[in-house]
């Protein structure tokens, strides 16, 4: 199809003619323009790109649902959707078109809160030290440890209608309970984690969807015996399932040995769990990590190697090839083979969305469609969205569609100048030699537009972005599509049979070199820089241009470059805060006088915290970096340190040290009680921690401290934490106007803070190195 013009012949002329007034000019580039949009409009009209806006309308409804202050009614989403079918019918054109949009966005609200009712279970609401007994449903290997996924069927002291419906706990060794056993175990549990930084990764609702209701560690081994009953079926079968998978990542594990069998292990089983943190690291620092966990890369290349492989066999057979639809035949088998990879590979949420995409891409071929179209990402997107709202937060679902559909749409415009391009007469040999570099070629431009489209949300979810994983990603990848994944399907299927030692064997060569290529980019200097938090506005300019460029095919998509050019326009530096205090007041970060972060601690410093800590605020140093103590003096009394102003600051943990930083310091943060002998004015106590959380402490003069922080008391959400009676905080106050416990005794009905988004929690440490815990790992 023809390019549009993009005004009517002569226009600009007509506007350039001397002699012209202003408004004669005015009114040609106005008619120039009307032309310019109506044409394209028609074509977009023609291209059916309306029907791409309706998952955006669809996740707008979900993003106003969870901004709510307090848990809508139920009916309050149906009855907005129905109001608007009605008014559906009525309109035409661009009325219907907004009329739509508003009635998928009421489904959207609507799907958030049924999905909220459907998964609420109890959560603790305080720190436990309790017996615990119940089901074993999961089981995951660490090095030196275990974590376990329980379903409790009793606890101390715990009433049965309180109980949560899921318990992560963690235990040392690896030989301890299996999936499907009844334990008993001494366990201290404690509420999901509510965000470690203000704009923070809110795991307490992660957890809350995931109806995870406590996490902790064991307290010495677990015993096994026998149920009380017989196990739910759902979790019988999830149990029985899990069993497979550790067999099966023994298998490999052991079969290829060292971080290259952990790691092909992942591929296949999900169980990351065995692989080395500097493997980790490397990955990360290469732009390879998405590697790890089995998402769309993964389940389109095992479809495609089923789905490839089968169609081939087929086609060898001429009775078959030339009288059934073996394309059809292949993309069903596909289908299949593609749930069953889900299923055992643990069923995790980024795994579940690729399925489903995967689905709907096979599932076109069986209709006779375009596998590779805008409109199926579309249909994939709000069957997504649909099923599970909460996706909608995470960075797993935003990376992976967002990276996806700038695929198709660079394919769209490769395809287009194709089309108008075409191809000279070549020899065989200069014909082969032009599709071998197409080839390598089209990996680079792939590399290059996933990297793209995805840095946006990796540095406003992760802060961090990776500039060599282009490099990374150009050398990695054709190893994992040509090598690694084809082994894995085929070492699969042979395992029933005894004969997948081989096999395991090549898939060993594949994932080492691809480890050479991590080792190799991870060293380069600055392979991983930090991008210190980014605000809402220019996170949501970002994805407001990606999605017009993205839904559009038309040269309308241009009008991408609006919202970039205000991205630009408001780019400015972070505004770093002086202290970031943890929820629980034993830990601080300050911004020291050489103008780097300290870390004051009540005991060890917890990494799994700081890791995530410090790429927020723009420090590239790792959590285990020695300068992060320089300046700040400890004791088992508490830290001492200076801003860089020259204020003093202390961390104190017990009473006699408070009464005496009280008198010499001008900020105090504590976990104690506050006393009465200390200034309001300069002390952060247990009360303000327990209503508040974390929180982050800018200055800028001796008296004006703002506080920025991660709970509202207004807030009334099913998981979220009740905190106690709290006064009117503004998000950026004097700690002067602060009221202390005594002053306090009703909760204010509003408490204006920037609204929270992705980072990490804090997790009792024998789990803060959990990768499973942490966004990345998404």
């Amino acid at each position: 199809m023809p390019r549009p013009r993009l005004t009517r012949p002569g226009a600009v002329v007509d506007v350039l003619r001397p002699g012209l007034g202003l408004g004669d000019r005015t009114a040609l580039v106005y008619a120039a323009v009307r032309g310019w949009l109506v044409a394209n409009l028609a074509r977009e009209h023609d291209y059916r790109s309306g029907f791409v806006w309706l998952p955006v309308a669809f996740g707008l409804g979900i993003l106003t649902y969870f901004a709510a202050a307090e848990e809508p009614s139920l009916w309050a989403g149906p009855l907005l959707a129905l109001i608007t079918f009605m008014a559906l019918r009525r309109t035409e054109g661009i009325p219907r078109f907004l009329c739509l949009s508003l009635l998928m966005a009421a489904s959207g609200f609507a799907a958030g809160a049924f999905r909220t009712a459907l998964v609420a279970s109890p959560m603790l609401d305080r720190d436990l030290l309790v017996e615990v007994k119940g089901f074993v449903e999961a089981v995951d290997d660490y090095h030196g440890r275990q974590r376990m996924i329980l379903r409790p069927t009793a606890m101390e002291s715990i009433a049965e209608a309180a109980l949560p419906f899921r318990l992560r706990i963690g235990a040392p060794g690896r030989n301890g309970p299996q999936p499907g056993d009844f334990v008993v175990l001494k366990a201290r549990l404690a509420p999901p984690s509510e965000a470690a930084l203000p704009g923070g990764y809110d795991f307490r609702r992660e957890s809350f969807f995931r109806s995870t209701g406590g996490v902790g560690y064991a307290i010495g081994p677990a015993r096994t015996e026998a149920p009380p009953g017989v196990a739910p079926l759902t979790l019988r079968i999830n149990a029985a399932i899990d069993r497979w998978r550790n067999a099966l990542t023994d298998r490999i594990a052991r079969a290829i040995g060292g971080d290259a069998g952990a790691l092909s292990a992942a591929l296949i089983t999900g169980k990351r769990g065995l692989i080395s943190e500097p493997t980790n690291d490397d990955l990360r620092g290469a732009g390879l990590y998405h590697v790890v966990s089995i998402s769309g890369l993964h389940m389109v290349l095992a479809a495609g190697v089923l789905f490839w492989s089968i169609r081939a066999l087929l086609a060898a057979i001429p009775a078959v090839a030339l009288r059934r639809p073996i394309k059809k035949y292949a993309a069903g088998a596909a289908m299949f083979g593609a749930t069953f990879y889900c299923i055992f590979s643990g069923n995790e949420v980024a795994t579940e969305r690729s399925l489903i995409m995967t689905l709907v891409m096979l599932g076109a071929i069986l209709v006779d469609r375009p596998a590779l179209a805008m409109r199926n990402l579309a249909i994939s997107a709000l069957i997504v969205m649909a099923r599970e709202p909460e996706s909608v937060l995470g960075p797993s679902f935003q990376m992976s569609f967002a990276a996806v559909a700038c695929l198709i749409a660079a394919n769209q415009v490769w395809r287009e100048w194709k089309a108008g391009h075409p191809a000279p007469p070549r020899g065989p040999l200069e014909s082969f030699g032009h599709k071998l570099l197409l080839s390598f070629l089209g990996i680079a431009a792939t590399t290059i537009v996933a990297t793209l489209a995805t840095a946006p949300f990796s540095a406003y979810h992760f802060h961090r972005l990776n500039p060599y994983g282009i490099i990374g990603n150009s050398l990695g990848i054709p190893m994992v599509s040509l090598i690694v994944m084809p082994a894995a399907v085929a070492g699969t299927l042979l395992v029933p049979f005894g004969l997948d030692g081989i096999i395991w064997t090549i898939m060993g060569y594949g994932v080492s070199g691809m480890l050479m290529v991590a080792q190799w980019v991870a060293a380069i200097e600055n392979a991983s820089v930090t991008a210190p938090n980014m605000e809402g506005l220019a996170f949501g300019l970002l994805v407001t241009g990606l999605i017009i460029f993205v839904s559009l095919r038309t040269s309308l998509r241009w009008l991408s470059l609006i919202p970039l050019a205000l991205w630009l326009v408001q780019l400015r530096s972070p505004d770093l805060p002086d202290i970031v205090i943890d929820p629980t007041a034993r830990m601080a970060l300050i911004r020291g006088t050489d103008d780097r972060y300290h870390v004051m601690a009540v005991g060890t410093p917890s990494k799994f915290t700081l890791s995530q800590w410090l790429p927020a605020l723009g420090d590239n140093r790792t959590a285990t970096d020695a300068s992060l103590r320089d300046g700040v003096r400890c004791d088992k009394s508490g830290c001492i340190g200076r801003l860089r102003d020259g204020r003093q600051v202390a961390l104190v943990a017990r009473l006699d040290a408070l009464r005496e930083d009280c008198a010499r310091a001008d900020i105090v943060m504590t976990p104690l009680a506050t006393i009465a002998a200390c200034d309001r004015a300069k002390i952060l106590a247990r009360d303000h921690f327990d209503r508040y959380g974390a929180t982050r402490v800018s200055t800028r003069t001796a008296t004006d401290w703002h506080l920025q922080t991660t709970l509202d008391p207004s807030t009334d959400r099913p998981w979220r934490r009740k905190p106690k009676s709290a006064p009117i905080l503004p998000a950026k106050t004097s700690i002067a106007s602060v009221p202390s416990e005594q002053e306090t005794a009703e909760p204010a009905p509003r408490h204006p803070r920037k609204r929270i988004r992705e980072a990490t929690p804090r997790m009792p440490e024998t789990l803060e190195d959990d990768p499973g815990l942490t966004p990345r790992a998404q």
